[in-house]
């Protein structure tokens, strides 16, 4: 399974990192080593099992298989807003998507761009859509 496949979760714990394979002993320090270093579950087996907790919070619980051999277990949550204003927050970016694509950026850039500007870190956004259209 590709780590692009775990986008939208986020570690319950954060004290779950660094992960010891109990087998093993190998240490994985985060949850982007964790699945980069791990394997599917074999014969085809499903990674994921997911359940609503106590408080209505999606979790799934993601199998992996060490190079030894050990299964390994961790817990994600889904970290999206299902709110209102969660639910208008996504349909903004959309739309800012749509925006910048139809502008001939690449989708996957625009993206990145869009995140980046969420986070506060360095971004292209003013360059691509100019003063009349200042996201900030």
């Amino acid at each position: 399974m590709k780590i692009e496949a775990f986008e939208g979760l986020q570690a319950l714990l954060q004290s779950a990192f660094p992960k010891r394979c109990p087998n093993c002993g190998r240490v994985f320090s985060g949850p982007e080593q964790f699945f980069r270093e791990t394997g599917d579950m074999p014969g085809g087996r499903s990674s994921l099992k997911s359940f609503v907790d106590d408080q209505g919070m999606a979790v799934v619980e993601v199998f992996r298989n060490c190079r030894c051999g050990s299964t390994l277990m961790d817990e994600f949550s889904c970290r999206r807003d299902m709110s209102a204003p969660g639910h208008r927050s996504r349909e903004q970016f959309q739309c800012l998507l749509q925006t910048l694509v139809a502008r001939g950026i690449a989708a996957e850039t625009a993206r990145n761009e869009i995140l980046k500007f969420m986070l506060g870190a360095p971004n292209r956004l003013h360059e691509w859509l100019g003063d009349d259209q200042n996201p900030a």
